[in-house]
């Protein structure tokens, strides 16, 4: 069984479909294959590490947590990324020191803060309660008046969030439009603006940039009783972390 599961973990970095077809079959066999994927997780490519996440992610084996802070060392973006999103997922004991290491080190190699890797990794930090994103008041109520289940806020007050937040020296990043109906959410596409802020300019200028961006956004944007809107923000503390 072993030999079997070892070829199985070289699969991952085959063709669409034999990946595929070692993914499930790993999934299938369970917390049995965590030690061989672990084990071969150094020997695979990008895309054979990223499906090797997947199954630890559907497998839920907390033996594979080393292994998933070791890859927040890859050189692949994408699988730090992945890597950072499962730890949390998986709520692995330890991660956190290395989740502010990773975004520390995403600082200093430039990386924008909007793109996915930093993205992820707050996220990571943020599910692991070792960050509090900053909500103010008036946003906090806003979005009180919204039902539970509903992936933001009302649309109809997107401007008023927008200033609040910037109001309050918080960054927004972007946006994200969903569309309630009939119990099912789906994804609306936005004004398409897409902004590029200049990282090395000093944050009250940032700040005030992004509201500028956003309230054009917000006036191009969906409405409608059913629409919401999930702005993204970021505090100065998250691109000038304490050591």
């Amino acid at each position: 069984m072993t030999s079997h599961i070892e070829r199985l973990v070289q699969q991952l970095d085959g063709d669409a479909g034999v990946s595929y077809d070692a993914r499930a079959e790993l999934i299938w066999l369970g917390s049995a294959a965590t030690p061989a994927i672990v084990d071969g997780l150094p020997s695979l490519g990008g895309f054979g590490q990223l499906t090797a996440i997947e199954v630890f992610q559907e497998v839920s084996d907390p033996r594979c947590g080393p292994a998933l802070i070791r890859l927040l060392d890859s050189d692949n973006p994408t699988v730090r990324e992945w890597a950072a999103v499962a730890l949390a997922g998986l709520e692995i004991d330890g991660a956190v020191e290395p989740l502010r290491r990773a975004y520390r080190a995403c600082l200093e190699r430039a990386t924008p803060p909007d793109w996915t890797e930093p993205d992820g990794i707050r996220w990571a930090l943020t599910e692991l309660g070792a960050r509090s994103p900053v909500v103010p008041s008036l946003t906090a109520r806003l979005r009180a008046h919204a039902r539970a289940d509903c992936p933001g806020w009302p649309s109809a007050h997107f401007t008023a969030i927008i200033n609040d937040l910037a109001d309050h020296a918080q960054l927004i990043l972007y946006s994200q439009f969903w569309r309630v109906d009939a119990g099912r959410t789906y994804c609306v596409s936005g004004p398409g603006i897409d902004w590029q802020l200049d990282w090395s300019a000093p944050w009250e200028h940032l700040v005030e940039e992004a509201r500028a961006w956003s309230l054009l956004e917000a006036s191009e944007a969906p409405v409608g009783d059913n629409v919401f809107v999930a702005p993204t923000w970021i505090d100065r503390t998250d691109l000038y972390p304490e050591r």
